[in-house]
């Protein structure tokens, strides 16, 4: 899962694949960048997983002039209100769903 929030609205926004590869990173950054008004600037906070450091990568973030990557170190607390948003997401649409 892939996901961005947007913090003036509380709003998210996502993408869930079966795998977690690069090609998927990049897809999902290409629906977010279809969801997100044009101009804004865009700070994009990624763990240091292997996936988000690969060249296809490195170079589809840098065709995008407004967008701006910070890698944070593991277990940094930034995470903390995605992992909250993801156990809401949950308790309000998965629990109780017959899937």
């Amino acid at each position: 899962m892939l996901a961005a929030l947007d913090t003036a609205t509380g709003r998210g926004i996502g993408t869930c694949d079966k795998h977690h590869r690069s090609s998927e990173f990049l897809d999902g950054l290409r629906v977010m960048e279809n969801t997100i008004a044009e101009g804004l600037d865009v700070h994009m906070i990624m763990d240091n997983d292997a996936t988000h450091k690969t060249k296809g990568v490195r170079d589809g973030v840098a065709r995008r002039p407004h967008g701006h990557v910070h890698c944070t170190p593991t277990s940094a607390s930034w995470i903390d209100q995605m992992e909250r948003w993801f156990a809401e997401l949950s308790r309000q649409q998965l629990q109780r769903g017959g899937h």
